[in-house]
């Protein structure tokens, strides 16, 4: 399992290491082992993603995708883009630092490429649950 991240925005103050490590933990706590890419971009480019791969023509906060194992990759990769401006207005929004928000996506990001998603309520409670024992640090 590795984990890269990739800053495409002037944001200095986004703990890329630490982003690294819960994406790790993560996938530890859901027993999956993915090689991940984390790129921090923005508004534009999940846009761009966005109205690609969805067909939806709006920034979004972070979109995951699942790639098959090509040379020299052995196992699952996948790629989180997560658009730095989106995670500054959210932070803002819900009163918590930068930081917070961007753990919060990495954490949603991740559970998507281990096979979660949130489009019942009862698998988006399931997720969110989730997402706060990893945020809670309650999951080793």
């Amino acid at each position: 399992m590795r984990v890269r991240t990739v800053l495409t925005e002037d944001a200095r103050e986004v703990p890329r290491r630490t982003l690294a490590l819960l994406a790790r933990r993560v996938m530890r706590g859901e027993e999956g082992d993915l090689d991940v890419t984390i790129v921090l971009t923005d508004d534009a480019r999940l846009r761009e993603l966005n109205r690609r791969y969805r067909g939806i023509d709006r920034a979004t906060d972070v979109l995951s995708f699942d790639l098959p194992a090509l040379p020299p990759v052995v196992g699952p990769t996948g790629e989180l883009y997560i658009s730095v401006s989106q995670a500054r207005r959210q932070a803002r929004r819900y009163r918590h630092s930068l930081s917070a928000e961007l753990e919060r996506l990495v954490v949603h990001g991740v559970l998507h490429l281990l096979g979660h998603d949130h489009k019942r309520s009862s698998d988006a409670r399931r997720m969110r649950s989730r997402e706060e024992a990893y945020l809670m640090r309650r999951v080793a």
